[in-house]
């Protein structure tokens, strides 16, 4: 049964609440939480990985404390917006560990991409040497994240 055919009940909401917020959590401390037994628990996180519910976990890391505190977005307009030139910039910004993110967008530009530098001058060298080389990049708006006001990967699930 394809994952968007499955309904998933309080118990799994909760599951996927608390896995947001805490991925290391021990299984008998998550059985503990939604009133279940270690084992139905487990069945149901093995069962929301298999389905797709769950991606994967990770650690977050500090970017102050690594040399990347400074957040830059970037606008990118390409020159041509033909099937290949998205294709070639797709590939290689997918080459490229500096970006963190990249999304298509509808509006005034093609691309938003989202990387961390250590500074101002790390930056210029990644705009340089990385972003003004990508294929097909005509035009880049770049902002600069003066504070982060909210950082979160977590969805709301109600």
């Amino acid at each position: 049964m394809p994952a968007a055919d499955i309904d998933l009940d309080r118990i799994d909401l909760r599951i996927l609440n608390l896995l947001q917020e805490d991925g290391r959590i021990a299984n008998l401390k998550l059985a503990e939480a939604v009133a279940l037994s270690p084992t139905a628990v487990l069945a149901r996180v093995q069962r929301l990985t298999r389905d797709g519910y769950i991606l994967g976990y990770e650690a977050r890391l500090n970017p102050i404390k690594l040399q990347a505190g400074m957040l830059v977005f970037v606008e990118v307009l390409l020159d041509r917006t033909t099937p290949n030139v998205f294709e070639q910039f797709k590939v290689a910004v997918q080459l490229r560990p500096e970006i963190m993110e990249c999304h298509m967008v509808a509006g005034g530009f093609d691309y938003l991409i989202k990387t961390r530098t250590a500074d101002m001058a790390a930056y210029r060298a990644f705009a340089g040497n990385v972003l003004w080389q990508l294929p097909g990049v005509r035009e880049t708006r770049t902002y600069a994240v003066m504070e982060e006001v909210k950082n979160s990967s977590r969805l709301h699930l109600g």
